[in-house]
């Protein structure tokens, strides 16, 4: 074909597109709706629950066996068939564990009736913090959930399962408050082991919670913002999966 006839073959259809279709693009563009639409499938995935994954398999809770504040020995056999939250932290702790201890109590508080809900808190303290120094912590902060267990053991097993089995650091540092330094973080484990955690806007895992923040600080010094309140929404929908 003649160049000259395909080049008013290609100016023709590029005239009859834009007449057809543009004038609908500057209409949904006036409406909003391409907007609208572009944020939903933007947002699709916030909020929604997803696994943690290592090397694309879902992460599980690893073994453990550690003994509780009732010198108990508790597993982590001991929690299949709850959706529990787990953090790290020690009864001597002038900085953060107060105040996420106090986060974990209002997590209690909230479903202190479902016998389907518990929480695992590891001392990073092993040495010091014995049932029974356990125990009169968990009574100076109400704790009362029977399936609440504070434990303590090995102090080598104790750092391998946060640094390794969760990636929550913990590490003995003599700059930091009490000697020790820990993130503060809330992990979220599902009936079946798995650890869960919601989709930002992105669609990508928050993985943790932030667990030294409380919902009436609403945020911290640095801007990050409090997710006690998505956490209890987070803990709700796992109870009903």
């Amino acid at each position: 074909m003649n160049k000259k006839y395909t080049y008013v073959w290609v100016s023709l259809i590029i005239l009859i597109f834009g007449i057809i279709f543009i004038p609908k693009i500057v209409n949904r563009l006036k409406s909003g709706d391409v907007v609208e639409n572009d944020r939903m499938n933007t947002a699709s995935a916030e909020g929604t629950l997803g696994y943690v994954l290592l090397n694309g398999e879902k992460r599980k809770v690893p073994s453990f066996q550690f003994i509780n504040q009732d010198s108990l020995v508790i597993t982590d056999k001991d929690y299949l068939g709850k959706v529990f939250v787990v953090d790290f932290f020690f009864t001597r702790c002038p900085s953060i564990c107060p105040i996420m201890t106090k986060n974990l109590v209002v997590l209690q508080n909230e479903f202190q009736q479902n016998e389907n809900f518990g929480i695992a808190s590891f001392s990073i303290t092993p040495d010091f913090d014995t049932p029974q120094v356990l125990k009169e912590y968990a009574e100076k902060y109400g704790i009362t959930h029977m399936d609440w267990h504070l434990m303590t053991g090995n102090k080598e097993a104790i750092y391998d399962l946060a640094n390794s089995g969760f990636n929550i650091f913990a590490a003995e540092m003599p700059d930091a408050p009490g000697g020790f330094e820990h993130s503060g973080l809330f992990a979220l484990i599902d009936k079946e082991g798995y650890i869960r955690s919601r989709k930002d806007a992105f669609g990508n895992p928050i993985v943790y919670y932030r667990g030294a923040i409380t919902e009436a600080m609403g945020e911290n010094s640095e801007g990050e913002k409090e997710q006690i309140s998505i956490l209890k929404e987070d803990i709700k929908r796992l109870l009903e999966e």
